[in-house]
């Protein structure tokens, strides 16, 4: 190698960081940009096939930018050891347990993900005719089919990308139903234990959210009920269990006070997995029903997307659901597509998020009607068996048998030495476990909310239970070391009064 060349290699111009520099311990991973270097490459395109129009011709001069955008050009040994270290800086359902309260995050079985990626689903456009998507048409017209059978509702529309996007779908179901019989209702009832979501998706459904507190043991609190119906309720939003993980009791009762006022009965899907094949929303008096997919069914979670929220609604409520619908022609085994007469229009471009709704089927498919009902008993035993090991340090915020998850408190740990919730979770992260959701619901004081699914072994129930009464025992013994957690995380804890306006840098190349 000639000395020129050996200069070159050893004084890189800016940004050309090695992928095998050495990174102190907590520091910060670099950009992708200071790796770039011109030239490099970690994809080869293929040559352009034959007869296409130049890009000149296919798309107008006026909407192309002067230059290309400064992309970072790296090899693909640096681009592979760039996300690598960053995956191993994550916490993920792959890694371990991940015990959020109310958000069922559950180990996403690897069959779905082979189906997913087969050339004939994975190939397929969304424009095409049904006439060539046959296929994809069967698995959203079975999946609805599966859907319906496990909530015992009648029809149910695939379309709403996540589950938020499904409560606001259903609020406009039902405000359609209420204006065609010419009542102009504006009023939902909440319970104060519910899902943020909840409120929000009142407020852009164009309607009034109305709260109605819970008694003594958690529930719904009846009279308040009583009082609050009237003939401006377009329904009731509440999931059964609700969202302290304790079964409704009264909900045949509920459902009869709501509909005796000419109301709806929402049920929000979260927490579904606790009563899968074992009991249905339907059979409860529920008129409609949000599906999270990714809760109940182990498809990606998404961080905000692509996810599914389904909406399934009983047969009053067909005519409304957004559309196309998928139908069937029997007699020439053949699907369709068909708008329901009065629909409330699409929520969604296309059919929805494809890959995340055939995941689902592949989840139902291979469990299967015994496997789903054994879905929902052990996540209903490995929370009860949880929260018996924690009980002494962390009690129940109500009494009762907790269903999928239960919401314990921090209180009398914070009166005696000052730690809060938020200590304790952050603790956790330094035994290796992803912290449960903490301050919610906020009708309990200091709460932390733990859901372990079924996916967890009770070896990893025990190592989780014996985490938690560590802490417990550390913040008697040693409160500031819980106050300053997390400690060997690659990100300590941020100041929480600033960490709404954190300091950013930007690259220019």
């Amino acid at each position: 190698m000639n000395n020129d060349r050996a200069a070159s290699l050893s004084s890189p111009k800016a940004g050309g960081r090695a992928s095998s520099d050495p990174i102190s311990e907590g520091a910060p991973e670099p950009v992708i940009f200071e790796y770039s270097q011109p030239g490099r490459a970690a994809f080869s395109l293929p040559p352009e096939p034959e007869g296409l129009p130049s890009l000149d011709e296919a798309i107008p001069p006026q909407h192309l930018a002067e230059s290309p955008p400064p992309l970072p050009e790296v090899s693909e040994r640096d681009l592979v050891a760039h996300f690598t270290r960053l995956a191993h800086r994550q916490y993920s359902v792959d890694a371990g347990a991940y015990p959020l309260g109310s958000c069922t995050m559950k180990y996403n079985p690897k069959v779905g993900e082979r189906i997913a990626l087969m050339d004939g689903f994975l190939g397929m456009h969304p424009a095409c005719d049904p006439a060539l998507a046959q296929g994809a048409l069967e698995v959203m017209y079975l999946l609805e089919r599966a859907l319906c059978e496990v909530t015992g509702m009648a029809r149910a529309s695939l379309q709403p990308p996540a589950g938020a996007a499904g409560e606001l779908t259903g609020l406009l179901v039902m405000t359609a139903y209420q204006k065609a019989r010419g009542q102009e209702r504006r009023i939902v009832l909440i319970p104060d234990s519910a899902h943020g979501t909840n409120p929000a998706s009142v407020t852009l459904a164009g309607c009034e959210a109305v709260e109605i507190p819970s008694d003594e043991e958690g529930m719904v609190d009846i009279s308040s009920l009583e009082k609050a119906v009237s003939d401006s309720v377009v329904g009731l939003m509440v999931t059964n269990p609700n969202t302290l993980g304790l079964f409704e009791k009264n909900i045949v009762r509920i459902a009869e006070i709501v509909h005796e006022a000419g109301g709806l009965l929402y049920y929000d899907g979260a927490n579904l997995n606790a009563i899968l094949g074992v009991c249905r929303p339907g059979d409860m008096g529920f008129d409609v029903v949000h599906i999270n997919l990714h809760k109940t069914f182990a498809t990606p979670h998404g961080g905000g997307g692509p996810g599914a929220g389904p909406v399934a609604v009983s047969e009053a409520l067909v005519e409304f659901l957004p559309g196309p619908l998928v139908e069937r022609d029997v007699e020439r085994d053949h699907f369709y597509l068909e708008n329901p007469s009065r629909s409330i229009g699409r929520v969604h471009s296309y059919f929805g998020n494809f890959g995340v709704l055939l995941r689902a089927l592949v989840y139902i498919l291979a469990n299967g009607p015994a496997g789903l009902r054994e879905v929902a008993e052990t996540a209903v035993l490995n929370a009860r068996y949880l929260q018996a090991l924690v009980s002494d340090a962390f009690p129940p915020a109500y009494p009762g048998p907790c269903m999928h998850e239960f919401v314990t408190t921090a209180s009398s740990i914070k009166k005696r030495t000052g730690v809060r919730a938020m200590d304790i979770a952050k603790r956790l992260l330094d035994k290796g476990f992803h912290a449960p959701t903490v301050y919610f619901p906020l009708i309990v004081e200091e709460a932390l909310m733990i859901e372990p699914t079924e996916t967890e072994t009770p070896e990893t129930l025990r190592a989780l239970a014996n985490a938690l009464l560590e802490v417990a025992r550390e913040a008697e013994s040693d409160p500031e070391l819980v106050k300053g957690a997390p400690h060997t995380t690659p990100v300590r804890r941020p100041d929480e009064a600033r960490a709404g306006n954190p300091k950013t840098r930007r690259l220019s190349w």
